[in-house]
Order: structure tokens, then sequence, then C-alpha cells
């Protein structure tokens, strides 16, 4: 219902004004190649990273929190994942299949070498975007078909810990400590993600008590999932050219 509900609403002129207004707005800068790439460490900080030793927990904490506030795909999924969520433990157990899901693969994927073509996992990150919007927005039922919530989650953080991993890969990391360095960054990752999240949550508990929050759910929704779209493409012809 809410599919038909909200097409009525996206046609009016002030609907479409917002929706304008926030592509508007957005894509600019997803379209910069600098921004594009989320999961890019900051130069300032990937040289601290290369050219630190041994255990440096607090630091590598630091970081991980200070990248999962900064990674804007990461931000956009869990979003649309606790939109519609009101109850708080139906947002812990998505915000928690999420962090297991992106801790493992962090994990797994630093210290033990597993590498994967970055363009790709931020393609499938994009993907994860659209996913979680045109669901949103009732597209899985107008096709006939549904899906578990729960377990694309779940597979959607193993691909953003990849995501997280690839970067990390990329830098000359020094062995020595890297074990507790490493759950250090994926701690920081968490609480920076739980930061994150409450400052989303609270501003949505505010935004839900006014008749604007369905009235322009739609339009919202529509804007998540072009950014979506805009990261897919972004980093598909990244991984088609090879750049």
């Amino acid at each position: 219902m809410l599919f038909f509900y909200s097409i009525q609403r996206i046609l009016s002129t002030s609907a479409l004004r917002v929706l304008g207004t926030c592509i508007g707005t957005l894509l600019p800068g997803l379209l910069l190649p600098g921004v594009v790439l989320a999961h890019g460490v900051a130069e300032g900080d990937a040289n601290y990273l290369e050219s630190v030793t041994g255990l440096q927990f607090i630091p590598y904490l630091y970081l991980g929190a200070k990248h999962m506030v900064t990674g804007y795909d990461h931000l956009l999924f869990l979003a649309g994942v606790i939109f519609f969520l009101y109850r708080l433990k139906d947002v812990a157990l998505y915000v928690s299949l999420f962090a297991v899901g992106h801790s493992l693969t962090l994990l797994i994927g630093v210290l033990g070498g597993i590498r994967v073509n970055p363009y790709a996992v931020d393609a499938v990150i994009g993907l994860s975007v659209v996913y979680k919007a045109f669901e949103n927005v009732g597209g899985f039922r107008l096709l006939g078909f549904s899906l578990d919530t729960r377990w694309a989650v779940f597979l959607f953080g193993l691909v953003h810990g990849f995501g997280l991993s690839t970067k990390l890969q990329d830098l000359a990391l020094s062995q020595d400590g890297l074990v507790p360095n490493i759950i250090g960054f994926n701690i920081g990752v968490e609480l920076g993600q739980f930061t994150a999240l409450a400052l989303i949550l609270l501003l949505f508990t505010w935004w839900r008590q006014s008749p604007s929050f369905m009235n322009r759910a739609f339009a919202t929704n529509m804007t998540i999932m072009t950014a979506g779209f805009v990261l897919f493409g972004y980093q598909l012809a990244g991984l088609v050219t090879g750049a």
C-alpha cells in the first residue's frame, strides 16, 4: 500500500520539489571521484597507519570510528534498514546482523589476507543501498515476491566488511601488533556505527511525529535509491575500465 499511496504523494508539486532538491544536492557530490570512493582512507590517516609499528590499539580504534562515521554508503544503507523500524528491539536485531556480517569479513579479510576487487565490492555496496530503498517503497511486493530482510542485511554486512578490509589491505601495515590493532579498528567501527545510528534514529523519531514523514517517505527512499545507483554505476565503470 505504501507504494501506491506514495505514488500519489510524489506526483504533487511539493513532493517533486523536495525530491529534485535532494537529488540535485546529493548527486554532484557523489559524482566527484574522491567522494564516491567512500571506503578510501584519508591520506593523512593512511600515512599514519603505514608509519606506526607495534600495538596501536587506541589510534586504530579512533580511525575505525572515524571511518564509519564518514562512510556515507554504510550510513545510507543503515538509514534504509531502520527507516520503518519503530521498535528498538527490531533496530537492535538488524543492526546486530549487519555488525556481525561486516565484522567477520573485515577481520577475515585483513588477517587472513583474503583480497577481493575493491570496485566489485563497492559496486555491490551501492546495490545494497538500492535494494533497501526499493524494499522500503514496496517494490518487491509490486513484483510479487519477498526477501527475508534479516538474511539480506547479514549478507550485505559481509560485503560491507570486505569494503573496509580492501582499503586496509592497500596499505603497508606493520605485521607487529596487527591482530590487536585490527580488532581495535573493528571495535572503533562498531562505536562509530552506534554513534551515527543513534543520531539517525533520533532524527527519524523526531520526523515520525510529523505528517510529513509518510508524505516524504517515498521521495526520501527514491533519493537513497538514486544515490545507490550512482555509487554502483561509478564503481562498475571502474571495474570495467580498470581505472
